[in-house]
């Protein structure tokens, strides 16, 4: 319990295929998804994990057909006011990071509804990631300060890490010791690129319909195992 992930973050990979293997549209997947996330929710509040990042819906995302696209707001929707309960009873923050405002207005609003509701809980911090990459959250950082530094607001000398974190919609949230991808695929695809330098990565063949806390819990193990030096020798970290 002493060496617990304080950040772990999700791909949640493999709800096409597991509906495909079902016979079924890919949105069944993504409707059968939503036991995984409350799964890993849950679980994640009862270890004491203080923040839980799930990569929902990317950039690249929007470029799906429009008929699972469209599955997919009203599926947001509806699963943020079914799981509102959930997150006030277990103490959950819900928070977003991405281009939200290229969300539907519903999505928003629900969205906005949930997090003032939730704002004050102390539990785990919950972040969905929502037209989400991680080359867009960069180049976004990189406008504003650059915006900064031609008003005068900001000197260029001044610019280092803690300073262009600060610009990131993760601000304020540590980076991930964990991530965790489902499915077998082994890439971050475009998932806080910036943020996972030092990230531990653990892949499993397990689709995200299928994932559970046991799951979860595996992951946390294998990244129990692992030395994290950050550059240094085992000698180092050690002593």
């Amino acid at each position: 319990m002493d060496s617990l992930p304080n950040h772990i973050a999700i791909i949640m990979d493999g709800n096409g295929r597991w509906a495909k293997n079902k016979g079924a549209a890919r949105i069944f997947g993504h409707k059968n998804a939503i036991k995984a996330v409350r799964e890993v929710t849950e679980g994640s509040a009862e270890l004491g994990i203080k923040y839980l990042t799930l990569y929902a819906f990317s950039t690249e995302n929007w470029g799906r057909p429009v008929e699972e696209v469209t599955g997919l707001m009203q599926l947001l929707v509806s699963t943020i006011k079914k799981e509102l309960k959930t997150l006030q009873k277990n103490d959950v923050k819900l928070t977003t990071i991405g281009d939200t405002e290229t969300l539907p207005k519903g999505c928003r609003k629900e969205l906005a509804e949930a997090m003032e509701l939730t704002k004050n809980n102390k539990g785990l911090t919950l972040v969905l990631a929502l037209s989400y990459s991680g080359r867009w959250e960069i180049l976004e950082a990189v406008r504003r300060l650059a915006s900064d530094v031609k008003s005068g607001d900001l000197d260029i000398k001044d610019i280092d890490s803690p300073i262009f974190e600060s610009y990131l919609g993760t601000s304020g949230i540590p980076d991930p010791e964990l991530l965790i991808r489902t499915s077998g695929e082994m890439r971050i695809s475009n998932f806080l690129l910036w943020q996972m330098a030092y990230t531990e990565i653990y892949f499993t063949s397990k689709l995200w319909p299928d994932f559970r806390k046991e799951d979860l819990r595996e992951a946390i193990i294998s990244y129990q195992k692992r030395e994290r030096r950050f550059g240094r020798i085992s000698e180092q970290v050690k002593s």
